[in-house]
This record gives C-alpha cells, sequence and structure tokens, in this order.
C-alpha cells in the first residue's frame, strides 16, 4: 500500500479545473476570464465584470442593461426578511447577520432545479443585489434607525452606500467602491470558494453556498484581516515612529497582517490599485497620517522582507481606504463579501457542470484496535 503524504492546508494541491479566474504569483498577475485585473478595474463597472464572471463574457451594451435592470429590481427584501435581520442582537459582528441573512433568504426563495438557467440567474441576480441591502439594514437596525430602501436610480456601489447613511456619495467615492469591489469579487480557489465548492458539490443550492462561504470568510486568516491590518496600523503613533516598531516586529518574527500571501510572492497587484484610490479619496477628503504611516510600513517591510516573497497583499490598503470613506471597520469583511459574492456563484455554477462530490481522504493517527475497559474497571 502506497505511503500517504499530508499536504497541510492542501497547499499546491488542484481540487478543481476552472476558467473563472488565473493567477501567477511570481509575475504578480490576477485575471478575470482572460482580462487583467488593472485593465477590469480601470475600464469596468461592478455590473460588467460580474455578468463577465458569471456568464464567461463581457456583456454587449443590450445584455448589460438587462442585467442592470434585473439587479436595481431585486434589491428589496422581504418584509419578514428585514424583522428577523432586526431581531438580531446589535453587539453582533455583521458577518454573522449577513450568514444568516443569506441563509434566511433560501428558506423564501427554493431553487428547484440547480441545473436550470433561468433559475441560476435568478438565484444569482437576487444574492447579488440582496446581499448589500442585507448588509445596510442589519447597520440600520443595530443603531436603531430603520433600514433605508434601495434606490433603483443609483448603481450598485452608489446604492449600497446610500443605504448606509441616506446620503448620496460623491462620484469619486462611488467609483472608489465600485473599483474596490471589482479588486474583490474573486481570486480563485480561496479558502471561501473552496467552501462554496464543497457545498456546491453535495448540489445544496446557492443560498446554502453562499452563506458557507460567507462563514468562511469571517476568520481573521481570510476577510477579517483588513479589520486587523487596520487596527495595527493605527497602533503606530507617527510615521517617525515606523521604522523602530517595524523593524522590531520582523527582528521578533511577528505576523504583520496585510503583509504576504500564500500565492503571490511580488505585490499584490490588487494592493497596488488600492494604494492608488487611496490617495484619490485623501485629495478629496483630506490628507490623513494612517496612509502615510501605511506607505513607510509598505518600504520598510518590503526592504527587509522582499527577498523572502513577502509584499502588501489586499488587506493592506483595503480598511484605510474604507475607513477613509466613512466606513465603519465591522463592515470591511462584509463588503469583502458583497463583492465576492460574485465570483462564489461563478464557482458555484461551474461545480455543477459534471459535478462529484469532495470526498478526500485522511492519514489516520490516532489509536487501533483498542480494547474496551468496562465501567467497573476504569
Amino acid at each position: 500500500m502506497t505511503e500517504k503524504t499530508l499536504i497541510p492546508g492542501l497547499e499546491g494541491i488542484p481540487c478543481a479545473a476552472s476558467s473563472v479566474s488565473f493567477i501567477d504569483g511570481i509575475a504578480g498577475i490576477l485575471e478575470y476570464r482572460g482580462y487583467d485585473i488593472t485593465t477590469l478595474a480601470n475600464h469596468g463597472t461592478f455590473e460588467e465584470v460580474a455578468y463577465l464572471l458569471l456568464y464567461g463574457e463581457l456583456p454587449k451594451k443590450d445584455e448589460l442593461v438587462a442585467f442592470d435592470a434585473e439587479l436595481r429590481a431585486n434589491r428589496v427584501l422581504k418584509y419578514p426578511v428585514l424583522d428577523i435581520i432586526k431581531s438580531l442582537p446589535s453587539t453582533g459582528h455583521p458577518m454573522k447577520a449577513i450568514q444568516a441573512g443569506v441563509a434566511v433568504l433560501g428558506a423564501f426563495y427554493p431553487v428547484d432545479d440547480l441545473n436550470n438557467a433561468h433559475e441560476q440567474r435568478l438565484a444569482s441576480v437576487r444574492l447579488i443585489a440582496q446581499l448589500p441591502t442585507v448588509v445596510a439594514a442589519f447597520h440600520r437596525a443595530r443603531q436603531g434607525d430603520e433600514p433605508i430602501a434601495p434606490n433603483v436610480e443609483l448603481n450598485h456601489a452608489t446604492n449600497f452606500l446610500y443605504m448606509l447613511d441616506g446620503q448620496i456619495p460623491s462620484a469619486v467615492i462611488s467609483r472608489t467602491l465600485d473599483i474596490a469591489m471589482i479588486l474583490h469579487m474573486e481570486h480563485t480557489m480561496n479558502a471561501s470558494t473552496f467552501t462554496g465548492r464543497v457545498v456546491a458539490s453535495t448540489l445544496a443550492d446557492p443560498y446554502a453556498v453562499v452563506s458557507s462561504a460567507i462563514g468562511s470568510l469571517t476568520g481573521p486568516l481570510h476577510g477579517g484581516a483588513n479589520e486587523r491590518a487596520l487596527e495595527e496600523l493605527r497602533e503606530i503613533p507617527s510615521v517617525d515612529a515606523v521604522d523602530e516598531i517595524i523593524t522590531g516586529k520582523i527582528e521578533r518574527k511577528d505576523k504583520i497582517m496585510g503583509l504576504g500571501h500564500r500565492v503571490y510572492k511580488t505585490t499584490d497587484p490588487r494592493s497596488t490599485l488600492l494604494q492608488g484610490l487611496c490617495a484619490g479619496v485623501f485629495a478629496e477628503r483630506g490628507s490623513a497620517e494612517i496612509f502615510d504611516i501605511a506607505r513607510k510600513v509598505e518600504e520598510i517591510a518590503t526592504g527587509k522582507l522582499g527577498h523572502k516573497g513577502i509584499f502588501p497583499n489586499v488587506d493592506f490598503y483595503s480598511g484605510i481606504l474604507y475607513d477613509a470613506m466613512g466606513i465603519p471597520s465591522d463592515l470591511f469583511t462584509p463588503i469583502f463579501a458583497v463583492a465576492r459574492v460574485v465570483g462564489w456563484l461563478a464557482h458555484w455554477k461551474e461545480q455543477l457542470i459534471g459535478n462529484r462530490i469532495f470526498r478526500p481522504t485522511q492519514i489516520y493517527v490516532g489509536h487501533r484496535q483498542r480494547p474496551f475497559t468496562p465501567m467497573s474497571d476504569r
């Protein structure tokens, strides 16, 4: 019998064939359906890139108009769903609320035929359109405020910001969130996507798939890293203190949140784009020392750790960016989910093609054939 070899975290082990996205971690390349992420971020919109990921091709004008109209028409939550969201503990983390909210949506919108293209599209549109409403509704409810109804006149990103506080953001802020969500939309076989595909392989409905993926995203080693990265940057009192603090962390081999990636061995291309977005937001909102601190951390850390392939990842600047936009830190990861739901759904659809349930094996390291001792002799 061939001896099994344990690969912790399944690192480097292919678990699926996929055409959704591609990463070259050495060259720092990320592509969605063959299109470079920088090109999509600079020239695409959330709706346009979402269509690309779901259907494999960039939409023609009439296709985009129809898709956008479907998203706008499906943003409203049923009253019982809102009541459930309002009943959740106000002190709970929003990620728990949206995981529960998505699961509840599945009870109201059963999917009878997973392989029916119409039902796939309807479920996908509902999840993409309603997840921002779930996030905003919980955020309002925990403050004692009534949810703000979606505004069909606004695009996806702008409407989400509007539902948080009732204010229509500037064009700069709206476009910034639009791009940030494009950057977070998909990233090959990460932990939450793998979780979703495992659940999808059981032929669970898409609401269960997305709810399970959200659960995976709650962990600090995945989606929660952006909150912790911002917290660590806030602990640095000034730009002048960066060198001593970061050098000390490196010498002690402390983990620096927002630096390093399991796949990228150079700068994460999303990090570069997010840094540029920060500059645009601070130009409108006014400069902030935390951005200068972050750039100094990047300079020192990459100078000392770059030879080991440790560079800023997507979490390093995203927290700073959302904070500058006035978004509470515990909504950072929910925004991640609002974007990544598109990628999860693209993988859900892909998993259904030639599906085979995931059933990995293990290396058993416990006892064998132990004699049972009666209670009287223990």
